[in-house]
């Protein structure tokens, strides 16, 4: 099954959304607002793309951290600690098929060229 993760309200995952309806392509919606997000699941993320894939450094949570908290964002396991404490620093949306993120973020082209 393929699982797209993110929260409703973000525009880019409403883009992706509408992408994956369009094309006729089933998922699971894994809302981390209230289904939460597991550090087994953003481990396995960052194994597989980068802590520099998954942290978004754009917005209003990030924009609001201390500059010490952004300047410690070092790796894989400093990214991991502060997308657990703060799920909104995560790039949305994450999409996933049988435990392979597939893309992060939105790209209209990348979508188009899914292979699901």
């Amino acid at each position: 099954m393929t699982k797209l993760y993110g929260i409703p309200n973000c525009d880019t995952v409403k883009k992706a959304r509408a992408a994956l309806d369009a094309r006729g392509i089933a998922y699971e919606f894994h809302d981390f607002k209230k289904l939460g997000v597991t550090e087994t699941l953003l481990s396995g993320w960052l194994k597989q793309i980068g802590w520099q894939k998954l942290l978004k450094k754009t917005g209003p949570t990030w924009g609001k951290l201390p500059a010490e908290v952004k300047a410690s964002i070092v790796d894989d396991a400093s990214a991991l600690a502060l997308m657990l404490a703060q799920p909104n620093v995560i790039k949305r949306p994450v999409l996933e098929r049988k435990g392979r993120v597939l893309a992060t973020g939105f790209n209209e082209t990348e979508y188009e060229n899914l292979d699901i």
